[in-house]
């Protein structure tokens, strides 16, 4: 089978606490839990919380080792970028900031115009963008 456009992604990333993550993209951006897995406290051993939408050829994959835990280390760059082709609610915000989010300027004017940016409880940012994407 060929790697294509169809090909399923996971965006993986560490973070410090998993039940702050959780709150923030569940229950601020909405997103379903799709896996979630207990590691343990050895070393090689992690907690695994894996989030998306049901229609999402793509999740999010949040890992947390408790014997060796990496410290995020996000930039203001480093963006995930979800195109809304809409106004971007203001309750949606709210929602997101209320589970932990806080909305940023980004460095980038565009994201300004176009978008909001709001970073995780790690630090990575969120932008949803009004305008529509299509690759075609």
């Amino acid at each position: 089978m060929p790697v294509n456009g169809r090909s399923h992604i996971r965006i993986a990333r560490p973070s410090r606490d998993l039940a702050a993550a959780e709150r923030f993209w569940r229950e601020g951006l909405g997103l379903s839990v799709v896996w979630r897995s207990e590691g343990g406290s050895e070393p090689g051993h992690h907690d695994l919380l894996m989030l998306c939408w049901p229609d999402a050829d793509w999740h999010l994959e949040l890992v947390h080792e408790a014997a060796r835990p990496v410290e995020p280390r996000p930039t203001e760059e480093d963006l995930l970028v979800v195109y809304a082709d809409d106004p971007i609610p203001e309750d949606l915000i709210a929602r997101l900031e209320r589970h932990g989010g806080k909305r940023v300027q980004s460095p980038n004017p565009y994201w300004n115009e176009w978008g909001v940016t709001v970073e995780d409880p790690d630090g990575y940012r969120l932008v949803l963008c009004r305008r529509a994407w299509s690759n075609s």
